[in-house]
């Protein structure tokens, strides 16, 4: 996330109560996590084992728990609970905005877009030309959907991240301030879920369909004329490149990417990235043609066995 006025890193200090190192007058434009951070943004550290992963990245300012040598060219602010402060700060720069209208009144709609009766549009949401918008989806805020897009009744775009830290016991939520995006003729079916990514954005590209009842986790990339079947639940953070099929009840582990034209067909579980070009199933997953020759192996071990006792 780009807050919309650049800050310093004594202001950003101030609003934490924290200590920092660095010039009082260093730039800070923004957060972000740290698959997405650039030059300018804050990333947060609380885990010995990431600080150096966090230090080397390319965010500019590193919230973290310890007073660490300063990287040349960056500066630190010191927390004591860098999670609770990162949340502070999506408070502060992007805080709830309630609705008491079913459609945000400063919506941008397109030319020859219908929007069907009982959605719900958050705000800041633009919708392009020649979109449907079936009855019953929601579209909670922040979320940009181009032209020629479909969207099946009971649809939720815009939900909140699944994405929590224990803590005393207790889980508790990274407040997410990204968005979506859906680009040009996307096709999504009714009762999908589409997270918005945690700083950034959950990307579905140019004509991608999605069949019904599909979560799509936040900060996931689904690619260009990808074809996703029902059932299926893709998890935070993966990459899927184009012209990928993936057909009904298969499940992801996040962070994953999945190679451009590959298929994965039913029930599988999608456990580490793969390549692209080549068909799979099965959990853990394995290219198809191996898997089934392996369970058509397993189909005959009752036969060799009681050949084995018969000897």
């Amino acid at each position: 996330m780009k807050f919309s006025q650049p800050q310093t890193l004594q202001q950003i200090a101030l609003i934490l109560n924290c200590d920092f190192v660095g010039d009082e007058n260093f730039p800070v434009l923004g957060m972000n996590e740290i698959h997405v951070v650039e030059s300018g943004d804050i990333v947060f550290v609380d885990h010995p084992k990431y600080y150096d992963k966090a230090l080397k990245s390319d965010a500019t300012i590193i919230l973290i728990n310890k007073i660490v040598k300063c990287p040349q060219g960056k500066a630190l602010l010191i927390s004591d609970n860098p999670f609770d402060d990162f949340n502070k700060l999506t408070k502060h720069f992007k805080p709830f905005i309630s609705s008491s209208v079913s459609i945000n009144p400063e919506t941008k709609i397109g030319v020859d877009t219908i929007i069907q009766p009982n959605v719900f549009i958050g705000p800041n949401v633009k919708i392009g030309n020649n979109c449907i918008i079936h009855p019953n989806v929601t579209i909670i805020s922040d979320a940009t959907i181009r032209n020629n897009v479909i969207i099946g009744s009971g649809t939720v775009i815009g939900g909140d991240a699944f994405y929590y830290k224990k803590n005393n016991g207790n889980y508790h939520q990274l407040i997410s301030c990204g968005g979506v995006i859906i680009e040009d003729n996307v096709h999504i079916g009714a009762s999908c879920t589409i997270d918005r990514g945690v700083t950034a954005n959950t990307i579905i590209k140019f004509g991608s369909k999605l069949d019904n009842q599909i979560q799509i986790g936040h900060d996931t990339i689904i690619g260009k004329n990808c074809l996703i079947a029902s059932q299926t639940g893709i998890s935070g953070c993966c990459i899927i490149e184009d012209d990928v099929t993936i057909w009904g009840q298969v499940g992801t582990n996040s962070s994953i990417r999945i190679g451009a034209k590959a298929v994965i067909l039913g029930q599988t579980g999608v456990t580490k990235s793969i390549a692209g070009g080549k068909t799979y199933f099965g959990t853990p997953i394995q290219e198809s043609r191996l898997k089934l020759k392996e369970m058509a192996i397993l189909r005959q071990l009752p036969k060799l066995l009681k050949k084995l006792k018969e000897k």
